[in-house]
């Protein structure tokens, strides 16, 4: 018996021990590992959030962040002057690497365009960068009057340059490049059309993420002279930068890191091999967004990182930064309007913070709201998509909103600009398509909530829904599959067919055997008509003709109405 004893009480430590491990992976406490280096954060503002997932957990998705389901995010900086594609500041120093979905090497067009990364680096294409065209009061007005009801703007990128007047990065663009507060400029322009606006911060993963250039040519003329990554502020005398480090840019002063499998791993804190980052990077991250917010009051930051940044080694600088943030809102508004978008959150992480999918899609409706961001072509302009014609089309990006939406979601859309800060003219095509249809249907997306089931129809995909990057393959909708979203106080049902249906459609997730919905049809209308149509609810579908003439579209839309 007393063995027996002992083998319980084993049994009952070890669950405990599992139990608490398993509260830890939720995110109910700071995730800090023994790997960071202690740090010495700002105070963060006074209100009820403290910094931690428990307190944290208390946070209520704002009305106006539930209600907008479409916004535009400009994914626009010094990456775009070279009109190549994403991630070019590290790629240039990259000869051996190619980037997806199109294969493409940035070092060799960098060696033609403005020659070699030991003389002409990333920190060089900066200074080209001038924004000639940037007109962020036309934009805005051009966003808005397509149907975008917020907008965000890139506050920084891996490549570590601010888009604000930084008071802890002197590379910004400011100091040099365009010399002007774009986030400054783009906020202004977005309170005037009455855009909630956002800003998204991506600069955590410079640390590893620009650890190419520090390195050099392994064969050629300039085999094993050292990439630009490596200079430091007494290089610049006499030269255009000069009273600049360029360490303050490339963050390079330790050893590089072993990634040995995928290249996203650099993505990943607690990956073997992977060099930490020290106090001063750290701190300099979080005293960086702390301003970004405090100076320029957004409604949204969206996060580039999983669950926060540098989870993995520390939640430290995330729930101090997310604590701010909401209590911020809080004295600023009266009540919380901040929304804090993050990618790889899981239920429990899901009540604290909107849960992003990069460029992909829920499977089924999800209990708290969340977004995709994804793009017209790549995150960075690159013309090829013009040349090919290759752009999501306004069919596409229309099928996304309404799929999205009916499973609790918004569409957050990249329109990459141009270098000058321009979109392209197909680019204008796509947007004024969209509108238009938003126009005419806006009310079947905008202010609506999901209802019992997302929709009905064939599955269209190829990849599996629900992860991330899987909107890089074309998805093939037709009329018969349908989407459903209702009013907020559920007397209006939409359903949203994914084209546009021949003679009559049938919903049979409205048939009377289906037992969805117990309530009886008061009187159906086909959005954008004036036209009465005749309908029948049958057993196995409601069954809807539609007028003889009825204009092609993107996706057609009905109003259902039930009777009270």
């Amino acid at each position: 018996m007393k063995a027996l004893s002992l083998y319980f009480l084993f049994i009952i430590l070890i669950s405990t021990t599992l139990n608490s491990q398993n509260e830890n992976k939720i995110g109910e406490t700071d995730s800090t590992n023994s790997n960071c280096p202690p740090l010495n954060l700002a105070p963060i503002a006074d209100g009820p959030f403290k910094a931690n997932w428990e307190s944290l957990k208390n946070y209520e998705t704002p009305e106006w962040f539930r209600d907008a389901k479409f916004g535009i995010w400009a994914h626009w900086g010094p990456q775009s002057e070279p009109e190549v594609a994403d991630w070019y500041a590290r790629g240039m120093y990259e000869p051996n690497q190619t980037y997806a979905p199109d294969n493409i090497s940035m070092y060799y067009p960098h060696i033609e365009k403005y020659g070699h990364p030991s003389v002409f680096g990333f920190k060089d294409v900066i200074n080209l960068w001038k924004a000639k065209n940037f007109d962020p009061d036309k934009l805005l007005a051009f966003y808005k009057d397509n149907g975008a009801k917020y907008f965000m703007a890139l506050a920084n990128h891996h490549d570590n340059f601010d888009n604000y007047n930084s008071k802890y990065q002197p590379w910004n663009s400011v100091n040099m490049g365009p010399k002007k507060d774009l986030i400054g400029m783009w906020s202004a322009a977005a309170h005037k059309h009455d855009l909630h606006f956002g800003v998204s911060v991506h600069a955590s993963h410079a640390w590893t993420w620009y650890e190419p250039a520090q390195g050099a040519d392994s064969t050629g003329p300039y085999a094993g002279v050292p990439y630009d990554g490596n200079m430091t502020k007494e290089d610049g005398k006499g030269l255009w930068w000069e009273g600049y480090d360029p360490q303050d840019l490339y963050a390079q002063r330790h050893e590089r890191s072993i990634v040995k499998k995928k290249i996203y791993e650099i993505w990943e804190w607690e990956v073997p091999n992977c060099n930490i980052p020290d106090a001063a990077y750290l701190e300099k991250f979080y005293n960086r967004t702390k301003q970004l917010w405090d100076d320029y009051n957004p409604d949204l930051i969206y996060f580039d990182d999983h669950v926060l940044p540098f989870h993995g080694l520390t939640d430290e600088i995330g729930l101090n930064l997310a604590a701010h943030f909401y209590n911020s809102s809080i004295k600023l508004n009266g009540s919380n309007e901040a929304v804090m978008n993050t990618k790889k959150l899981n239920e429990e992480q899901r009540k604290a913070l909107v849960y992003d999918i990069e460029r992909g899609k829920a499977s089924s409706i999800l209990p708290f709201e969340w977004q995709t961001d994804t793009d017209l072509g790549n995150w960075h302009y690159s013309p090829s998509h013009f040349i090919n014609k290759t752009y999501k089309s306004s069919d596409q990006v229309i099928h996304m909103l309404a799929d999205i939406v009916s499973k609790n979601g918004n569409l957050m859309l990249g329109v990459p600009l141009q270098r000058d800060g321009t979109p392209d003219s197909e680019e204008i095509r796509i947007m004024n398509e969209i509108g238009a249809w938003l126009k005419v249907n806006g009310e079947a997306i905008y202010a609506t909530r999901p209802w019992k089931v997302f929709g009905e129809g064939p599955a269209p995909v190829k990849k599996k829904i629900g992860n991330s990057f899987n909107d890089r393959e074309k998805t093939f909708f037709t009329a018969e599959n349908i989407r459903f979203t209702q009013s907020k106080d559920g007397q209006i049902l939409y359903a949203i067919c994914l084209g546009t249906p021949k003679d009559k459609t049938s919903i049979k997730s409205l048939g009377s055997n289906a037992k969805i919905t117990q309530r009886t049809i008061k009187s159906v209308q086909l959005i954008g008509s004036s036209e009465k149509i005749s309908w029948k609810q049958q057993d196995d579908a409601l069954v809807i003709n539609l007028p003889k003439k009825i204009a092609e579209n993107q996706a057609t839309s009905f109003k259902i109405i039930f009777n009270k």
